[in-house]
């Protein structure tokens, strides 16, 4: 009988524990499709008692992370630990020096530390594979690394994180304002008690640095990449674009051009021509445009146990098939290292929003504002007043550089007639 392909797993959360059941409930299929059985060896995690609805004694209990990476039975070390230092990324380095494969859901490491760990895994000879750290069970890193390999891919961007599309698309539905959609999130369990991390443009900046860099063929880029995340946006901004013809979504998007790398996590409007506007919920989509192949879209769940699961699942069968290369689809010698773009140039329609005072003449300081920075103005709609008194004025620009749209707010923030930030949304071209 071949030999089966061993694990050692480090991290026994909601993905880890799916992992196990996974294996356990399609192991006769996984076999086949793998040409050898995958099986666990051992565990280990921060306490041994809790009850996680799967039998862990069947396997080797490490008190250390770290030892998994010197298990004598183990072929390939799974990294479940999650944080982009500390434990996690000891065990990847520590599993690599020691020739193992590697497979992991981490993206905070990868953006952090994936060019250092490519160079480690190609020196060994060795997989690091993370299909699980973008869009959950969505095989997006597979799509750019094999699917569209031969394409020069121009531009990629998406909706990267959950609990950002859950909110707004549930504001865009029933009309209530971010905080209310924020705290029944975090009941439901799609957002944590501290959610900076997802509502601030993090976590969908770290996977966009991931996939710039498998579609551009360049380092790794996570410090270049400009952050705005969504907890400022207001119910009225989500009605304003629906009466626009819009829909609001954060989006990561990059591309490569001759003047660099650019990398951006901001909300933005989204036609409703375009198919990005029509995912909600927890959803995860990812839209890549090739020189050939076109237009690609890799839509579904991007986090669970189940598709997160099925993502190191798809991983491991890959190790177990020997089908793998260098982590980044090129040897990481071979990505190029390319200067962050300047945004003031690209050239974009834009939507403000700004909340003013009810008096005369803040329309005319507005208008010179934008006038005066270059920015031509396609629409400008004033709301009634508010009982305290403020004004909601909402803009759509006529496309131009970003930089006149950003010198005319910063001309605005030091008006007496502002209440308030500004919010700036780019407007997605279809």
């Amino acid at each position: 009988m071949t030999e089966p392909l061993r694990i050692a797993l480090a991290g026994l959360g909601t993905v880890g524990a799916g992992v196990i059941r996974l294996l356990d409930t399609n192991g006769d299929l996984i076999a086949r499709r793998a040409g050898r059985p995958i099986e666990v060896v051992a565990v280990s995690a921060r306490d041994r008692t809790k009850d996680r609805g799967i039998d862990i004694s069947r396997f080797d209990w490490v008190d250390d992370t770290a030892e998994l990476a010197r298990h004598p039975r183990a072929d390939v070390v799974v990294e479940l630990v999650g944080g982009s230092d500390g434990p996690a990324v000891a065990l990847v380095r520590a599993a690599l020096a020691a020739g193992r494969h590697v497979v992991t859901a981490n993206k905070a490491m990868i953006a952090h530390h994936g060019l250092e760990l490519a160079r480690a895994a190609e020196a060994a000879n060795a997989a690091l594979k993370f299909e699980a750290a973008v869009a959950g069970g969505v095989p997006v890193i597979k799509g750019l690394r094999e699917g569209a390999a031969a394409n020069v891919v121009t531009r990629v961007y998406g909706i990267l994180n959950g609990t950002c599309n859950f909110i707004l698309s549930k504001m865009e539905a029933e009309g209530r304002d971010f905080a209310d959609i924020l705290a029944e999130a975090q009941r439901l369990g799609f957002a944590e008690a501290d959610p900076s991390f997802d509502i601030d443009g993090v976590d969908a900046a770290h996977k966009l640095s991931i996939l710039a860099s498998l579609a551009f063929g360049t380092e790794p880029a996570f410090d270049d990449v400009a952050i705005s995340g969504v907890r400022h946006i207001l119910a009225a901004d989500i009605a304003e674009a629906a009466a626009l013809g819009y829909r609001v979504r954060l989006l990561g998007l990059a591309d490569a051009g001759p003047h660099g790398l650019f990398q951006r996590v901001h909300p933005h409007l989204i036609p409703l021509s375009h198919p990005l506007a029509h995912v909600t919920g927890s959803t995860n989509a990812v839209v890549a445009e090739g020189n050939f192949v076109g237009r690609l879209l890799f839509q579904g769940a991007g986090a669970g146990d189940g598709p997160t699961a099925s993502a190191v699942v798809a991983d491991l069968i890959d190790i177990a098939r020997g089908e793998f290369g260098p982590p980044y689809a090129m040897p990481a010698d071979a990505l190029a290292a390319q200067p962050a773009a300047d945004a003031g140039e690209r050239r974009a329609r834009a939507y403000v929003r700004l909340t003013v005072t009810d008096k005369v003449g803040v329309l005319a300081e507005i208008a010179a504002a934008m006038r005066d920075a270059g920015v031509s103005i396609e629409s400008l709609i004033q709301r009634a007043a508010a009982p305290d008194g403020s004004v909601l004025v909402a803009i759509v620009t006529h496309e131009g550089p970003e930089r006149s749209v950003a010198h005319a707010l910063e001309k605005l923030r030091g008006s007496q007639s502002l209440v308030g930030e500004p919010m700036w949304m780019h407007i997605l071209d279809d």
